[in-house]
């Protein structure tokens, strides 16, 4: 996580429904990491932005370069999660989110993950990566200030 680990720009909360379980009661792991993109979206979504979006001529889309998730605690039917999303680097052309979920937001957390993806242009001749276009970036920049005040 990074050097800002209490600090956080977005909180979401979703409780876990009895589908997303194993036979143990357990959230079944491959859950938190779709957890982790419901999130991102809601966290987009709040500065105005989308995961696939229409910027000016350019259509933009935000693929997965890399995804990590460390469990501490048993998550299970029925558990409130509170989920905080963190910026945890701005790149020319990525973003790497923070991720921490909590049962009891005043403990510890029960699981730790990130997020990298890149910013893509959608055209005839396939996907590139491109610079993340300047407004989003700033919306992105000014989330992860807020959150280090």
């Amino acid at each position: 996580m990074s050097s800002t680990e209490n600090a956080y720009c977005f909180e979401f909360q979703r409780r876990v429904e009895f589908h997303e379980t194993d036979l143990a009661g357990i959230v079944h792991f491959s859950n938190v990491y779709r957890y982790m993109e419901t999130a991102e979206h809601a966290f987009l979504r709040s500065l105005g932005h989308s995961i696939h979006e229409q910027m000016g001529e350019t259509e933009i889309g935000w693929p997965r370069v890399n995804a990590t998730c460390d469990f501490r605690k048993p998550v299970r039917y029925d558990d409130v999660l509170t989920i905080r999303v963190s910026i945890e680097e701005i790149r020319n052309r990525s973003v790497r989110y923070g991720f921490r979920f909590f049962i009891d937001p005043e403990g510890p957390p029960v699981a730790e993950g990130s997020i990298a993806a890149v910013c893509v242009r959608f055209d005839d001749t396939g996907i590139h990566a491109v610079p993340i276009p300047e407004g989003l970036r700033a919306d992105l920049v000014q989330a992860r200030e807020a959150a280090t005040r």
